[in-house]
């Protein structure tokens, strides 16, 4: 779970980075993207490691869909406190389905390829 904490560091970021500028629509577009690009580089700064520190304790897709669901658990708390956003039940509903969905994607299952093997192997 080394990973998951960069993950939450850099998703803060990124919020930052692509919604913080909802609540300044008077400022210059360019500012605006300049201003982004420069809270992105750290959000990489954390998400590079994250990405690195978790690969092989898990897949690339697990990573993702923990990402995503990191994403959403951020996103939520920044809307609800930096815009002022309540989140509403719908969207309370899709953010539990994709923690199901982080659920699912960390469940052991295995392919038939998968299955024949560890049969193959348990057998000898």
């Amino acid at each position: 779970m080394i990973a998951v904490a960069p993950l939450f560091v850099s998703n803060i970021f990124m919020t930052a980075a692509w919604y913080g500028h909802l609540k300044h629509k008077d400022a210059a577009l360019w500012k605006v993207i300049a201003a982004s690009w420069l809270i992105a580089f750290l959000e990489y700064c954390f998400q590079v490691p994250a990405n690195r520190l978790g690969h092989g304790y898990f897949s690339a897709a697990q990573l993702k869909i923990i990402q995503e669901a990191v994403t959403l658990t951020v996103f939520i708390g920044f809307a609800w406190w930096y815009l002022g956003e309540k989140p509403r039940v719908n969207e309370m509903v899709a953010a539990a389905l994709v923690m199901i969905a982080v659920v699912v994607a960390q469940a052991p299952w295995r392919t038939n390829a998968e299955t024949a093997s560890h049969a193959a192997h348990v057998a000898e």
